[in-house]
């Protein structure tokens, strides 16, 4: 097949867990390019992770309006699907290699950008090395999902601000749990003292949540 030159798309997907602001990574990716439409032209969501590059199973976000793009800042979970697919080595499996070589060429991608963790960063590296090794030219770039400051060789990388919230909330949440078991027993009487040192219970853990 020719390849085709001048403006290439970009391919963008989403691996691993899902996270509270892994869209607003995607929206980040999306209105960026649009922003460089001598640069970028379309930019193709791979359904499922990169099996959505595997299976050619792509989402055109050219046809979706700048209202719905921004929309995915504040939209949950993973807009266009996720997958924990881990790929082998080129030398391992060369014939999944060349479909993704296939599916790009016949979408003139030039963009890789993969969303996601430690393996996501891993898969930008094999598909940058692919292009190293057949002379086909594409950018892979990875795009760290919320919690992950842990990448090696990183300068910084310090995780989105939905990491303080969690450990804010989550010893919160533990504590509601036991003080919600406290006033299960309320009703339980073991022995002439089982109640009030169960009330008892009750009232430290919610002092304790109070004070979170």
């Amino acid at each position: 097949m020719a390849r085709a030159t001048g403006k290439k798309n970009a391919f963008y997907a989403q691996s691993g867990g899902v996270t509270a602001v892994i869209n607003a990574s995607a929206c980040g990716v999306i209105e960026t390019a649009r922003q460089h439409k001598d640069k970028i032209g379309k930019v193709y969501a791979g359904r499922n992770g990169i099996i959505g590059a595997l299976t050619e199973d792509l989402i055109d976000t050219s046809k979706e309006s700048a209202r719905s793009i921004a929309a995915l800042r504040h939209t949950p979970s993973g807009a266009f699907g996720s997958c924990r697919y881990k790929m082998k080595s080129l030398e391992a499996n060369k014939r999944e290699y060349d479909r993704l070589i296939q599916v790009f060429e016949a979408h003139n991608i030039g963009y890789f950008f993969y969303n996601g963790g430690g393996d996501s960063a891993d898969t930008c590296l094999k598909v940058s090395q692919l292009s190293k090794a057949t002379g086909y030219p594409i950018q892979a770039i990875h795009v760290p999902k919320t919690v992950d400051n842990d990448l090696p060789i990183t300068d910084n990388c310090p995780g989105f601000g939905s990491v303080q919230v969690h450990r804010r909330l989550h010893p919160r949440g533990q504590l509601r749990r036991r003080l919600h078991v406290c006033h299960l027993y309320q009703g339980v009487r073991a022995g002439s003292h089982g109640p009030p040192r169960r009330l008892d219970c009750c009232r430290r853990w919610h002092g304790r949540l109070g004070r979170l």
